[in-house]
């Protein structure tokens, strides 16, 4: 179904998310607000319709998918939960965590979906559409953020319009997100231990990793605007647009009372304010790496690599 023209928007209440469940059923892609940003889902078990999300965000297929499921009942038919995983799970579910485990053989997914990997990305998502959605349906769907692959992420229908407008076929308006960034990524190992791959919303006490690309948001260059990016500044150069946070006012501002959870709900508007904005640089003041303020620097770095 995707690859049309024209992209329906309609509201996400009960006949909009009806609509999107047989869009679904039937292969094709429908963008749907998450508590963190809006994702472009598909079928997680079907290899036709996650090879069109990869088409329509223009992203590698090394790079692999968050599949998001209902519960962790769900979850388990898909990846092999030990304690610790379980635990996590428990205490966070539904919320902002991706938890990286092995995929179990018999899953029953689209191989594109793990990239190849002998571990799956899954994740219970708190907000309400979302979590209607998988009720919606009999299968799990494979959700990445809804924008062209390296670019700004969307926190609202309007962004994922103006990325993949003409590329899917729905946009469910579910009005802006609310974390505002991706959600925190951690994987279980075999014995136990846990590595964070991507700082997001929740912190996760796990030391960091880098090495192979292993789940969303690991490459080098992401969420990037189309203009150089400056960070940490003070003041902006009469070719910059500024985006401040405390007492850095700036063309868009983060958090003028320095609160790194506002910062957050903000940083995807303000980026996509600063992309098309007229000045050709983009200027960012300093945020504090504590809470989801490591997530925001995380993103920031990304953009400016």
């Amino acid at each position: 179904m995707s690859g049309k023209n024209v992209t329906d928007m309609v509201l996400a209440n009960a006949a909009g998310i009806a609509k999107a469940a047989r869009i679904l059923e039937s292969g094709g892609l429908v963008a749907v607000p998450t508590e963190t940003v809006y994702g472009l889902a598909a079928r997680a078990d079907s290899a036709e319709a996650v090879a069109r999300i990869y088409a329509a965000k223009g992203r590698p297929d090394f790079n692999p998918l968050i599949v998001h499921v209902r519960d962790v009942a769900q979850a388990e038919r898909y990846g092999i939960f030990a304690p610790e995983a379980r635990a996590l799970a428990d205490a966070h579910w539904p919320g902002p965590l991706t938890l990286v485990v092995p995929a179990c053989t018999d899953a029953g997914l689209a191989d594109a979906v793990s990239a190849g990997l002998a571990t799956i990305a899954l994740r219970a998502p708190a907000h309400p559409v979302m979590r209607a959605l998988l009720s919606a349906v009999d299968f799990p769907l494979a959700a990445p953020s809804a924008n062209r692959s390296g670019f700004i992420s969307p926190t609202s229908a309007a962004h994922v319009i103006a990325s993949l407008g003409g590329r899917i076929d729905l946009v469910l308006d579910g009005g802006v997100t609310t974390a505002g960034v991706e959600s925190t990524i951690v994987a279980v190992r075999a014995d136990g231990s846990l590595e964070e791959l991507r700082p997001g919303p929740l912190q996760i006490a796990a030391p960091g990793k880098g090495g192979h690309i292993e789940a969303p948001g690991q490459l080098a260059s992401h969420y990037a605007p189309g203009k150089p990016l400056r960070l940490n500044a003070m003041t902006a150069a009469n070719n910059e647009f500024l985006i401040g946070f405390g007492a850095v006012q700036g063309d868009c501002t983060l958090s003028a009372s320095g609160d790194v959870n506002e910062a957050a709900a903000k940083l995807y508007a303000c980026l996509h304010e600063a992309a098309n904005a007229p000045q050709p640089r983009i200027a960012v003041a300093t945020v504090p790496m504590e809470g989801v303020g490591r997530a925001i620097n995380d993103r920031l770095r990304r953009a400016a690599a």
